[in-house]
């Protein structure tokens, strides 16, 4: 009696073709916008911090060159709206912030005065006028600012905001005092609400004359 024939080994699954890519460009990695609170991590008997490590665990066991980042989205209790809209605004997925602005009112801060750091934004008023802060200044501004009453130091602030640049590329501490000093100059009478710490770095305290806007969310200083 013939045996029967084995069973054909399963076709092997193609990858799904990447979507169009705009000229000069390359895929370096992706995010993953994830919504959820800490109560409703809790009632699945996880924390957010464990929920991270577990996504690391596989990275690392599917790819051990990837390099991973975490940090989480903050909101005003009681903000609504879904977690995870809330994360992507916060984190400044384009799509999110592009729809914010659709949805926005006419701006009521151009007639305030003092200083308004729009973090969701990501703009400067001075006395109700717009501020032309450079990517990096206003980069620099945001880091102090969500650091209020901490000191950070010069070699903070060039490993954190130059963050996977090359040796070359990454300034050297005093470098930092020029943005810094650009940064003032821009703030005008304002220039004070960025201090110096002598032999330190530099903090932002919380000032009278200074009005943070976070909008809908506004990312963590924290890592996990």
């Amino acid at each position: 009696m013939q045996a029967p024939p084995a069973p054909a080994a399963p076709a092997p699954q193609q990858a799904q073709p990447s979507r169009a890519l705009p000229a000069g460009t390359a895929p370096r990695g992706f995010a993953l916008y994830v919504g959820i609170d800490e109560a409703k991590a809790a009632a699945s008997g996880v924390s957010l911090g464990v929920l991270v490590d577990a996504l690391r665990r596989t990275l690392a066991e599917l790819t051990p060159d990837a390099e991973t980042y975490a940090t989480v989205a903050l909101a005003p209790v009681g903000a609504g709206g879904r977690d995870v809209d809330v994360v992507r605004l916060a984190l400044h997925e384009p799509s999110a912030i592009a729809r914010t602005k659709q949805d926005e009112p006419e701006d009521e801060d151009r007639s305030a005065g003092g200083v308004v750091v729009d973090i969701s934004r990501k703009r400067v008023l001075i006395d109700g006028e717009s501020a032309s802060f450079t990517f990096k200044e206003f980069e620099l501004l945001q880091y102090l600012v969500l650091r209020e009453g901490r000191t950070i130091e010069r070699t903070e602030l060039v490993t954190s905001l130059w963050q996977g640049a090359s040796e070359d590329e990454a300034p050297g501490e005093r470098t930092i005092d020029v943005h810094v000093r650009r940064l003032r100059a821009k703030l005008g009478r304002y220039e004070d609400i960025v201090r110096t710490v002598r032999g330190v770095g530099y903090r932002f305290d919380r000032h009278a004359d200074v009005v943070i806007r976070y909008g809908h969310g506004t990312p963590s200083p924290d890592r996990f």
